[in-house]
């Protein structure tokens, strides 16, 4: 025999607590009518779980500082975010039931229910599940008097299967209908909550089929398609190209096919879309010049441009072009981007960031797999590589990656000996590397040529994995709920220079202390958000944890700060001795400047007298010839007059004859 008091089943729980409380619309919501039973911050934390169950997520504009009281109210609502509503009336009664247990059965305006002695029956109890969501377990007992009665335990709280409620860890959800064939290098996309799942290879065979898992009951059906060719206006029954190591791109409620391996390839590379109303496919009419024919290239969606990057040609030449699809115009353009581009390589994975940065990870050639990460700027076209943080991923090839936030997940892959049993993760701001979770090695997970997806399932992203090949083929489902959410400053976009730096840590800083203040109300609010991992935790226990990474990471800062403000200083000195030198030097140019201006003037004088001393001197050439002819008309002067006083006359020659050459006559 066991004694048992009958309990009240949610919601009804959750009102008469709130009344217990005085929440229940009799009085006004006052955080001081809470105060008085609990501290400040509970009573915080109880009015914000409160709020969120009866009025929804805080929509409420942040009131003004002078009024800190409603300012704390609001910050607690606020940092519930999006939990539903049931998860908050649960949280509101666990942390009254931690506070004052003595609350229940004693409602107000409510009598006590009387104890009974009941036998516990081996009847099975049945979970009451509704939408998916989950409500305390119901158990059939029965009295003393043989009759039955139906009691909700509180504690027990029993799910959907298919329920995903912890985060960071692969599940298997249970699926309906027929499933596709075990493949890899498939394509795989989502569009209005359901994956389509097209195309693969299975035993070295091309497929062409296309399959539909809704992801809100996880049923599979396969969709009977049909062809529409050029020249036919209406569709009918085709078989199309078989195809593996493509692409599948959700747009514009269409499905877009790009590349892509296949029995009878073409010599440029074909775009397939298929119609979700018609379920027709036909080829995409582009303007410009294709890419010749490939597979296993990486294919992005950027804006409303499709970024094209490597694979394997026909010839099984590895490839590293670049080319874009623009779907507004529907031409292609080669782009000559400069920099160092990765190496030619095949079954990479790639991710855009910010809608500017295309992230280029892994892959591989006909000899080695790859562990580099690259990056594009679209905007300036230029490849770049940076420095990593963290534990870099193994060399592979064949893995999935999606993206949710500034987080890029990757699944699977292999390096020709194993596959990859991690699920790591990028920070693509900080280009910092994580491990997610591990899987056991030959796992479905762990295969190479797997597909990866991204959806939402109760209001959260979820990551949806299907198929690869690890030693034989797959066609299992797995889940994954993760819990990365990030806002750091990007360290692709800039890198700030020492006084940004210092702003930025006395910034951080600010804010953490900012926050530090308010650390005990906003802790136990993360402690709500969390709960939904480990529900057992307790509050007090969990909020001292989070203050005292709070205060590690605010001594960090301030170790940080410090160090800035020294450099910050060191700085300034050599920055002072700096423009001391660069006066000096400004003085030395001046003086040497006047210097030269100096030598510039005498040289100029200089000039001046060199030509008057050259003009003297061709006046002294022509005062020298003068004189010499004066001398030898001096000398026939001489002459003439000693012919005159001999009175006889000298051989007709004479001077003159001598200057002319007339030899004298012979006696």
């Amino acid at each position: 025999m066991a004694k048992q008091s009958a309990t009240l089943a949610y919601p009804d729980r959750f009102y008469a607590a709130a009344s217990y409380l005085g929440l229940d619309g009799s009085a006004p919501s006052s955080v001081k009518q809470l105060s008085s039973k609990f501290s400040n911050d509970t009573a915080l934390l109880l009015y914000a779980l409160h709020q969120q169950a009866t009025v929804g997520p805080c929509n409420t504009p942040k009131p003004s500082a002078w009024n800190p009281a409603e300012q704390s109210k609001w910050k607690s609502w606020q940092g519930l975010g999006t939990m539903p509503s049931i998860e908050a009336k649960r949280h509101f009664v666990k942390i009254l039931e931690e506070g004052d247990s003595s609350w229940y059965p004693n409602p107000p305006n409510s009598v006590p229910d009387p104890a009974i002695d009941v036998q516990i029956s081996s009847t099975k109890a049945e979970p009451s599940v509704e939408n998916g969501g989950s409500f305390g377990e119901t158990m059939t007992t029965a009295t003393e008097d043989g009759r039955l009665m139906e009691t909700q335990d509180k504690d027990v709280v029993l799910e959907n299967p298919n329920t995903i409620s912890v985060y960071n860890q692969w599940t298997a959800p249970l699926t309906s209908g027929h499933p596709p064939k075990a493949r890899y290098e498939h394509g795989a996309a989502v569009i209005q909550d359901k994956m389509y799942m097209y195309g693969g290879n299975h035993n070295g065979r091309y497929l062409g089929d296309l399959h539909v898992l809704d992801l809100k009951n996880w049923t599979w059906s396969r969709v009977e398609t049909k062809v529409v060719t050029e020249s036919q206006e209406t569709s009918s029954p085709a078989t199309l190209t078989h195809c593996a190591g493509h692409s599948l791109i959700p747009w514009d409620n269409k499905l877009l096919s790009i590349g892509g391996h296949a029995k009878d390839p073409s010599e440029s590379i074909l775009v397939k879309v298929f119609d979700l109303h018609t379920c027709t496919w036909s080829i995409l009419k582009t303007d410009g010049k294709p890419p010749i024919s490939r597979g296993g290239q990486s294919v992005t969606l950027v804006g409303k441009k499709l970024v094209i990057f490597g694979g394997q040609n026909v010839n099984k030449s590895l490839l590293n072009d670049l080319h874009l699809l623009d779907l507004d115009t529907m031409t292609w353009d080669e782009i000559d981007a400069v920099g160092s581009p990765p190496s030619p390589r095949s079954d990479h994975a790639a991710a855009v960031h910010a809608e500017r940065y295309l992230l280029i990870f892994g892959g591989g050639s006909h000899t080695n797999c790859f562990s580099d990460l690259h990056v594009l700027d679209l905007q300036t076209m230029e490849w770049s590589r940076h420095a990593q943080q963290g534990e870099a991923p193994t060399p592979r090839a064949g893995h999935a990656g999606v993206t949710i936030g500034e987080n890029w997940f990757i699944v699977g892959g292999g390096d020709n000996k194993s596959g990859a049993c991690e699920t790591v993760v990028l920070n693509m701001s900080t280009l910092a590397w994580s491990v997610l979770t591990t899987v056991q090695g030959g796992a479905p997970l762990a295969s190479e040529g797997l597909s990866l997806v991204v959806s939402s399932y109760n209001g959260e992203d979820v990551i949806v994995a299907f198929g690869g090949y690890n030693g034989r083929y797959n066609n299992e489902v797995n889940v994954l709920k993760p819990s990365h959410k990030s806002s750091l400053k990007s360290k692709i976009m800039e890198a700030s220079p020492v006084r940004d730096s210092v702003s930025a840590v006395n910034n951080a800083t600010t804010r953490d202390i900012e926050f530090e203040i308010g650390v005990s109300q906003e802790s136990k609010v993360r402690e709500i958000v969390m709960d939904n991992v480990n529900s057992g935790s307790k509050v007090e226990g969990k909020s001292e944890r989070i203050i005292t990474s709070l205060r590690s990471e605010k001594e960090e800062l301030e170790a940080s700060l410090s160090k800035e403000k020294i450099q910050t200083l060191q700085l300034k000195e050599e920055l002072t001795e700096t423009e001391t030198r660069s006066t000096e030097l400004y003085k030395e140019l001046h003086s040497v400047r006047s210097q030269l201006a100096a030598e510039q003037s005498r040289c100029f004088k200089l000039e001046v007298e060199v030509a008057e001393v050259r003009q003297k001197l061709q006046t002294m050439e022509t005062l020298e010839k003068e004189l010499e002819l004066l001398h030898r008309q001096r000398a026939v002067a001489s002459e003439q007059a000693a012919v005159n006083m001999n009175g006889k006359p000298q051989s007709s020659g004479g001077v003159w004859g001598w200057l002319a050459g007339t030899p004298p006559p012979k006696t």
